[in-house]
């Protein structure tokens, strides 16, 4: 079946699923109309540059609109949603093309060509609305105010993805499958970090305010850094390993893809890098209905602490070195995250969908998902193992440096470290891997 086909048979039950979810959070909340704008250009102070337009994810939930800046979306219970579409008279950029499509059917679609005419269209009593948006979106009376009970609702049931979003988020990986194949082409070429980086775009068809967020494209030791985003111009005078962790977008919807490659110069730090994606493999199939990620995250220290003791770099058990921090030095971000509308999805913590916390694990602040999987969660796996001086200096000062071999750790150094990434479904039975679906596809 074709895309378009699949998504025209899959968007009526999303529409119907968040109508359904609108009108208990609105009931939480006491108000009888959802009002969701989507979003408008931001200016630089003392300048006439604009930042780039992010849509509100509220509003993208709704409709595969991404680049319809002064938009809004209205939806009563028991009525059709409303999308008030911004179509400006404007010579100086590319007007919004005309609603099109698979979805338009499902929304009563007005067109207004002034910001300011969509206020005959909103409802009358601003009061009884929910407006969920930036306070750079108000107009006029029709401020965001983004009341809690109702935020609070949608974010926490927005893990829970339709069919119709599991396709969007297929159509992403897709993208960004063949966007890291043409990367590591670039890579193993020659190619700088910069150049490296503007091969992905043009594999991608996406630049870097269309990607779901900064490419990491990193050579050697700049792969210790975790959030490496300089990109130099000039590749090193001895290449010896890259990592990526780059994504890609589709009406909305994120992919997050993460590999990490070797030349042959570091057979054995390849060797590292197969051993870690066997392990995240065994990870991602961990990925069930009734399962604490946060279980997950720490049996990832206990695979990846193995790791490093197989290849001499840690000295103690993988038990002992996740309980004196020693695992943590080398492992020192979560195992992953929600993902979907945003690349971190929200509610990641969310005890309920009433609000509340789960707290993450003692002495791992850096864990964003804390909550019990369930079908149609979608998440990333994402194990580590990296050569990071001041943190390795911290185990050093806690007193735990003869845990790890000093000789081990200089000779991996040189290749900064390793990542490996999946998206992966929650679903009744077995897990569905997106990432290894894609790249099976392109193979």
């Amino acid at each position: 079946m074709t895309l378009p086909s699949t998504v025209s048979a899959l968007y009526p039950q999303h529409v119907v699923e968040l109508q359904r979810r609108t009108a208990l959070a609105l009931e939480r909340g006491g108000f009888d109309h959802l009002v969701v704008p989507s979003g408008t250009l931001h200016y630089h102070v003392f300048d006439d540059r604009d930042y780039p337009y992010a849509v509100n994810p509220q509003f993208k939930a709704w409709l595969p609109l991404t680049k319809a800046p002064g938009s809004w979306l209205v939806v009563t219970p028991g009525q059709k949603p409303k999308l008030i579409f911004l179509q400006p008279f404007d010579y100086w950029h590319v007007v919004p093309s005309a609603p099109s499509g698979y979805w338009v059917e499902h929304f009563d679609i007005v067109v207004i060509r002034r910001p300011e005419e969509a206020l005959q269209h909103l409802p009358a009593n601003v009061a009884r609305c929910a407006i969920l948006g930036e306070p750079q979106s108000t107009l006029d009376q029709y401020v965001p105010n983004n009341p809690v009970a109702v935020v609070n609702y949608l974010e926490y049931h927005r893990a829970y993805k339709t069919p119709y979003e599991i396709a969007m988020m297929r159509e992403a990986t897709r993208r960004g499958v063949r966007a890291h194949r043409a990367a590591e082409r670039a890579f193993r070429a020659g190619a700088s970090e910069f150049g490296i980086h503007l091969v992905y775009c043009q594999a991608a068809g996406q630049d870097l305010a269309e990607l779901p967020y900064n490419n990491i494209i990193a050579l050697n030791e700049h792969s210790a850094v975790l959030h490496y985003t300089e990109r130099d111009v000039v590749p090193p005078r001895q290449v010896r390993s890259f990592l990526i962790d780059a994504g890609a977008s589709h009406h909305g919807y994120a992919c997050d893809i993460t590999r990490t490659y070797a030349l042959d110069a570091g057979q054995e730090f390849q060797a590292m890098i197969d051993a870690v994606d066997a392990a995240q493999l065994r990870m991602c199939d961990q990925v069930r209905a009734g399962v604490d990620y946060k279980q997950i995250h720490v049996d990832a220290h206990l695979a990846l602490a193995g790791i490093l003791w197989n290849f001499g770099v840690i000295k103690v058990s993988p038990e002992t070195a996740l309980a004196t921090g020693v695992s943590s030095a080398f492992f020192p971000h979560g195992i992953g995250h929600g993902i979907g509308l945003q690349v971190h999805e929200v509610a990641g913590f969310a005890a309920s969908d009433e609000g509340g916390t789960i707290a993450k694990p003692d002495g791992h602040p850096y864990l964003r998902l804390t909550r019990e999987l369930e079908p149609g969660m979608v998440v990333t796996i994402e194990p580590g193992i990296y050569f990071i001086d001041m943190l390795l200096d911290e185990v050093k000062k806690n007193g735990h440096g003869d845990s790890i071999n000093w000789a081990r750790v200089d000779a991996f150094k040189p290749f900064g470290g390793i990542r490996i990434e999946d998206d992966v479904v929650c679903t009744e039975a077995a897990p569905l891997n997106l990432t290894r679906e894609g790249f099976a596809e392109v193979a």
